[in-house]
């Protein structure tokens, strides 16, 4: 372990030019069309899930600076010394698939990693729309996997956190973006659930590659927690009840939590998201949550599919210990 800071990440209605004035903001992120579109600065990007609410907050990522960025080829980055954001958008149009336009892209992003100071991916987002289009062996969710398997040969087995949902805008575009830093985190499992890596063929042609979670490595410990759901072992649980399922994600939350160092639930210093399938579920879920999280730990619900057309809603975020 490290002695890295804390990535700070917070939820904000602040004035999106005067965020990115601020010299500690690495990344913000906007959710649904109401946000400010995606500009010149590359630390912004406006992901197409739309949220609960008819204008979400913005997700803010603040780091000791001195923060650079630029742009390299597909890339859109900026970097403190410690961390760096990247962010990729490929156009489906231009490839003859999903699986090549995931290809090209984790290709850029391994290229950019490997190139850099910061080539330890600690999480990773994907965002394409009809996440669940096409049965069996073509789904596009399969299909994916197996481009973002082929696109990061070169990155050996270190898998990063990571959630993959399917875009609520319907915009054939791809969206990556990512957090990676100068130094290795420590992958975490979850002894509920198989290694995703380690899932047998029925799940498709190419298994994902992704940990649960990860330590990042700071000197106190900070969790990114990959999307989680209810899956026991390789199987999803409780298909067409919301609530159990709901019940099944916090198990499994719980356990990484544990597996990850007898860490301490949830409070103040975690910053989750939940990523809900039905739009008449959005209101639901957000009462559920009432009933597992103190008030005060900060939230955001959006619509978007779950990566098994079985799965109603996944809960992502990052858990850091003061």
């Amino acid at each position: 372990m490290s002695d890295l800071p804390l990535l700070h990440v917070e939820y904000a209605r602040n004035d999106l030019a005067d965020l990115l004035r601020q010299d500690d903001v690495l990344a913000v992120l906007g959710f649904g069309r109401d946000a400010p579109p995606t500009g010149d600065d590359p630390r912004y990007l406006r992901v197409g899930l739309e949220p609960l609410q008819d204008r979400a907050p913005l997700e803010v990522w603040r780091a000791p600076g001195p923060i650079s960025h630029g742009v390299a080829g597909r890339v859109r980055w900026s970097s403190t010394n410690d961390y760096c954001f990247g962010a990729i958008e490929v156009a489906e149009a231009d490839f003859p698939d999903v699986a090549t336009a995931t290809e090209a892209a984790y290709s850029s992003l391994s290229a950019f990693a490997r190139g850099g100071r910061w080539p330890h991916l600690l999480r990773v987002w994907n965002y394409l729309a009809a996440i669940n289009e096409g049965a069996g062996d073509a789904e596009r969710y399969k299909h994916f996997c197996t481009g973002r398997s082929a696109g990061t040969r070169e990155l050996g087995t270190y898998f990063p956190a990571a959630s993959a949902i399917g875009r609520s805008d319907g915009v054939p575009v791809l969206q990556v973006y990512w957090l990676a830093s100068r130094v290795p985190g420590t992958a975490v499992e979850n002894p509920r659930q198989t290694s995703a890596w380690c899932y047998p063929r029925q799940f498709g042609p190419t298994p994902p590659t992704f940990a649960r979670a990860m330590r990042g490595p700071t000197a106190t410990p900070q969790l990114h927690i990959s999307g989680t759901a209810a899956v026991v072992g390789h199987d999803s649980q409780h298909t067409g009840d919301l609530q159990a399922q709901l019940r099944e994600t916090f198990a499994n939350l719980g356990s990484l939590l544990k597996s990850a160092g007898n860490l301490p639930a949830f409070d103040r210093n975690s910053v989750l998201k939940a990523y809900v399938r039905h739009r008449e579920d959005l209101t639901r879920v957000e009462a559920a949550l009432g009933g597992y999280l103190p008030p005060e730990i900060p939230r955001l619900i959006l619509l978007g599919d779950i990566c098994r057309e079985e799965l109603l809603v996944e809960i992502d975020g990052i858990h850091s210990v003061r």
